[in-house]
């Protein structure tokens, strides 16, 4: 686990922020899908008793309006899809608290099946807090049907195996499974084409992003028409620049999650 900071949320998103308490140690992410399962408080409710019976005192326990819906939901910290979908409609957080250690746990539901985060703080050389679903599928970024069926639910989709070289717009060599998956998708379904938009943090002007983010977008294009052979008029680019962050860009690991590239699915 990696040593870093993290902004537990402790109450519902009013005014735009979300209150947040700081913690600082060993950091895990983790994320599961959860097939045949019940409703998100079914879900989440004994992941709420094993933090209960390990002594964590309970900070937050929100369903989706009362959290603060959609400003809550991108006022936190959620792993790229697809590791995490979430449903502004429906989802449930809870955020736990023990001493200097933290767990916060987001469920929602999408596309038939569950998404289960749980994000945990704990000092160096603690013993890890144990929260996990009864009944679990570790998500998989790099399973073609996986992105697929993101594409399909949500309409876009994070591009999370994407490496840049160092300080440059170009994509770094190597095989991606991502654009494997997305060149295969195109193949199968020619009545989409899809949109590739490039995002950055907020170092630098909006200008400047803007410009980035899109020749980024662009090297994307270029590697999934020249090595997967996918058809090159039926992909599209854009740069967002900083306007659509997924996670904070007052810390480092916020700052490097908001630098990507999303595939978005547009019609013919």
């Amino acid at each position: 686990m990696a040593l870093g900071v993290y902004q537990l949320p402790v109450g519902p998103e009013t005014a735009d922020k979300v209150p947040s308490q700081r913690f600082e140690g060993q950091i895990s992410r983790r994320t599961w899908r959860v097939e045949k399962a019940g409703t998100v408080l079914q879900i989440l409710a004994p992941l709420r008793e094993q933090l209960t019976g390990q002594g964590y005192e309970v900070l937050l326990d929100c369903a989706a309006r009362d959290c603060g819906g959609f400003g809550f939901r991108f006022g936190i910290e959620v792993v790229p899809a697809p590791d995490m979908m979430v449903d502004i409609s429906r989802y449930h957080f809870l955020s736990a608290a023990k001493g200097e250690a933290a767990v916060s746990v987001l469920v929602s539901r999408a596309g038939g099946a569950a998404y289960v985060q749980v994000i945990s703080v704990q000092p160096p050389e603690a013993a890890p807090a144990v929260v996990k679903p009864a009944v679990q599928q570790p998500t998989d970024p790099e399973r073609p049907v996986e992105l697929a069926k993101v594409l399909e639910v949500r309409g876009h989709a994070v591009l999370t195996d994407l490496v840049f070289d160092s300080g440059s717009t170009r994509l770094q060599d190597g095989s991606y499974a991502s654009l494997r998956a997305l060149a295969a998708f195109l193949a199968a379904n020619p009545q989409y084409r899809l949109l590739l938009v490039g995002h950055t943090d907020t170092v630098g002007s909006q200008e400047q992003n803007v410009a980035i983010s899109e020749r980024r977008a662009q090297s994307v294009k270029e590697r999934l028409a020249g090595a997967y052979g996918a058809e090159e008029a039926r992909i599209d680019v854009a740069g967002a620049g900083y306007l659509a962050p997924i996670a904070s860009n007052q810390i480092p690991e916020g700052r490097e999650a908001n630098r990507r590239v999303e595939a978005v699915l547009l019609g013919n």
